[in-house]
């Protein structure tokens, strides 16, 4: 599973789930989930942080990044502590969620999945969003009726 995160609203943006995860895949889900938050065509694009996945260490995924204008961080090699949002977000999927089931076909991992990212985004609290759903501070953030603290990476 690779899921993008917006650490500043905690919505998961989007995510590709399926047997292999490959550049293809990391590229598609990076355009959509620039296209989602309608950045795809702004001069000024959020910094995408991964791990040195083979994804991410290859030239497809790479030039993508370049030619999206995309600034594309790897963490150093054995720190998950440096892309900890998202880890913590895996962490939340597999406790919450997949650990629950005992999955007889694909078709029952996607629609749980997708329910899952859904009930995470419009309804799971999180502290550090003073206590809504990521969905809700997210449109706050867009109006401007909510400020939060600015997040050191």
């Amino acid at each position: 599973m690779l899921s993008i995160i917006d650490v500043m609203d905690r919505s998961i943006i989007d995510y590709h789930l399926g047997l292999s995860c490959t550049a293809k895949d990391a590229v598609r889900i990076l355009k959509t989930s620039l296209m989602k938050r309608q950045l795809y065509n702004q001069p000024v694009k959020p910094v995408i942080r991964s791990d040195n996945g083979p994804q991410f260490i290859s030239h497809l995924f790479g030039d993508s990044c370049v030619e999206l204008g995309v600034e594309h961080e790897r963490i150093p090699v054995r720190t998950p502590n440096k892309n900890a949002h998202i880890e913590s977000y895996h962490a939340i999927l597999e406790a919450e969620c997949l650990s629950r089931y005992e999955f007889q076909t694909f078709e029952e991992v996607y629609e749980v999945l997708e329910n899952f990212v859904q009930k995470y985004n419009r309804v799971r609290i999180h502290s550090s969003l003073k206590y809504r759903p990521p969905v809700e501070c997210y449109c706050q953030l867009q109006e401007g009726t909510l400020a939060l603290k600015p997040i050191k990476l």
